[in-house]
């Protein structure tokens, strides 16, 4: 039976919770034990899969098609364990079990209430699908005092009271504030916060407290004192200048082995750290700086690219550079020539995105890399709109275009209506609901012998993870690749395009898969390492 560690947040949101887990799930790795992580969110969505990026950020799609809290990309990038649809779960998906559950008659005319019908629901996701694990850790999404959230706590309050002692551990996140009218910290909101937990009837074991500013001694002091802890399960969580600097910060200040004790295990060894120690010089001491432009529809808000823009950072990391990005609103080139905005960049990435704004920005951007002579990466959206963009300017196709955005007189890119999946064939219709009826999760493809991709990959046949509801209609194949294009990885059967590169251009690939979602620092994904080696080749001829 694994054990459970439930970590929450207090006083404010955004204080960190997904990167201490991931950060801690990486720590517990290194001293031997095997992870889980997942996340519990309390909105009422089924799922991010139709939330506006604006709100929620990125959609963090795993390998068995589930579309998640963008949480569970960190998880990934620190443990290397591949997520699974069980491992998010909303009250909304809580609530349409119950209710699901009701309709059938399951509950035997009981009244259906938050407990223990919603409370237990919950406790059987918590505990689902974990027996691989020594140790999952299960974040709570919100933070204390949230009215939605009130079920989850009760859920893990319950939880605790009902396995064996030792088994499950509390860690909250809280924020230590300086006051600088005051000069000092203030360490009252974590009592606050600590206080409204205890009153559901939940003691942490360990506070990850977040400061600006050195916590000190006579902080730490207070805190435990005021919060029933001991003064070394007070833990500072400070700043970092990247986010893989966190495991080593955390071990330094004693939470793994504070977490170790309070669940009652072995130590284990001392973690190796070598591995984060050189990635953290890497990106702090990098031997260069390449330039890539983002054109993209959400550049506004950093998280709707999440796990792009680690992806490159990892890329970055591989070739020994920094990879500046500088972040272009795709409508900006919908009324300015992009030779304008784009002189001085190394590489151009074009990446994923619905609707129809931008989408001739980005289209404007792709001609000019390819005209240019610039590295290109378009990713699902992005080599969607690099197809139309060969149709039109190469191909004489004067009327491409998606029929995302309404008819079209030369349909290049249209509505998937079926797909295999594992042997069975999956459609869809126009008409059908918009949340998670897309192409989703891990799909096959097979390289082209010859091609660049093929090189980059060292192999004939690669899974990549999707999502998109639309694709490069196969039918203009033949006159795409008739003017220069070139389709590099089609899908097993042939019937749809995968990958498309342009020879004789230096770096010119777009996929219609997120090769983002498999980027580890640890180990970058192979498009993402050559990508950054091709602007950094770029570089240097500036």
């Amino acid at each position: 039976m694994p054990r459970f560690v439930f970590i929450t947040g207090g006083v404010v949101s955004s204080l960190g919770k997904g990167l201490a887990a991931a950060a801690l799930g990486s720590l517990l790795q290194l001293r031997g034990y095997k992870v889980r992580l997942r996340k519990l969110d309390p909105y009422l969505n089924v799922d991010p899969g139709t939330m506006s990026p604006y709100q929620h950020g990125e959609v963090f799609v795993t390998e068995d098609g589930a579309e998640t809290d963008l949480d569970l990309g960190h998880y990934e990038r620190f443990t290397g364990v591949p997520a699974r649809a069980s491992d998010s779960v909303s009250a909304g998906r809580i609530y349409w079990t119950v209710l699901t559950r009701e309709r059938h008659g399951d509950f035997l005319g009981g009244t259906v209430q938050v407990v223990p019908h919603v409370t237990d629901t919950i406790k059987e996701v918590i505990q689902k699908d974990v027996a691989d694990a020594d140790i999952v850790l299960c974040e709570i999404g919100g933070t204390v005092g949230d009215i939605e959230g009130l079920p989850f706590l009760e859920a893990i309050r319950q939880l605790a009271n009902e396995l064996p002692r030792g088994e499950v551990a509390f860690l909250h996140v809280t924020l230590v504030p300086f006051i600088k009218s005051a000069g000092e910290l203030k360490t009252k909101p974590t009592q606050h916060s600590v206080r409204e937990l205890r009153a559901i009837g939940i003691q942490p074991d360990i506070l990850l407290c977040r400061s600006e500013l050195e916590l000190t001694p006579e902080a730490r002091r207070k805190i435990a004192l005021q919060c029933s802890v001991r003064v070394d399960a007070v833990i500072p969580a400070y700043d970092a200048e990247t986010i893989y600097e966190v495991p080593i910060s955390y071990h330094a200040e004693g939470l793994d082995n504070r977490l170790i004790e309070a669940l009652g295990l072995p130590a284990g060894p001392e973690p190796d750290l070598s591995a984060w120690y050189e990635i953290v010089n890497r990106v702090k001491r990098p031997e260069g700086v390449v330039k890539v432009a983002i054109v993209g529809k959400y550049t506004e808000h950093k998280d709707a690219y999440k796990s792009l823009n680690e992806a490159l950072t990892h890329g970055g990391i591989a070739n020994n550079v920094r990879v500046e990005l500088d972040w272009i609103d795709a409508d900006y080139f919908v009324a300015v020539d992009a030779s304008d905005r784009l002189q001085g960049v190394n590489a151009i990435l074009v990446p994923g995105g619905f609707g129809e704004r931008g989408a001739e920005g980005k289209i404007a951007a792709v001609t000019y890399a390819r005209t240019r002579g610039l590295p290109f990466f378009g990713i699902c959206f992005g080599m969607q709109l690099a197809c139309v963009e060969a149709a039109r300017n190469l191909a004489g196709i004067n009327g491409a275009n998606s029929t995302e955005f309404g008819l079209a007189a030369d349909p290049v890119v249209g509505l998937m209506t079926e797909w295999q999946r594992e042997g069975d064939v999956e459609r869809r219709a126009p008409t059908d609901d918009m949340g998670g009826t897309m192409r989703l999760g891990a799909y096959p493809c097979d390289l082209q012998e010859g091609s660049l991709v093929r090189r980059i990959y060292g192999t004939a046949r690669v899974d990549e993870r999707h999502r998109h509801r639309y694709e490069v209609n196969s039918d203009y194949k033949e006159r795409l690749e008739a003017a220069g294009l070139r389709f590099s990885g089609m899908s097993p059967d042939g019937r749809l395009p995968e990958i498309v590169e342009l020879p004789g251009h230096p770096w010119f690939v777009g996929v219609q898969f997120h090769p983002e979602l498999r980027s580890q620092p640890m180990r970058p994904h192979p498009l993402f390492a050559d990508f950054v080696r091709a602007a950094r080749q770029q570089s240097m001829l500036v």
